[in-house]
């Protein structure tokens, strides 16, 4: 069950952070979906690291450092995905 709560999760945090980015994102579903799920565990890391990852209540600080890894794992691969694809066409 931890599986499917991750591509959850993963997917509910790609298309955010997709609709927060500025701009096109070239990427598919798919992997905004890996992104997410990344930018989900790194957050999860994080919140780990700062002693907030178990609170009481809901985990206002794990998921603002999760949406936030996202943003930054989704802009990021987003350029790798353009550049490669950008690269594949024109060979």
């Amino acid at each position: 069950m931890g599986w499917l709560w991750a591509i959850i999760v993963g997917f509910v945090l790609g298309l955010l952070a997709k609709a927060i980015l500025p701009g096109k994102q070239h990427s598919p579903l798919w992997l905004t979906t890996v992104f997410g799920i990344i930018g989900g565990v790194l957050g999860n890391w994080m919140a780990a690291g700062f002693g907030i990852d178990e609170t009481k209540g809901i985990d206002w600080g794990r998921h603002a450092l999760q949406l936030g890894a996202a943003l930054v794992v989704v802009a990021v691969g987003d350029m790798l995905y353009k550049a490669v694809k950008g690269n594949r066409q024109t060979t």
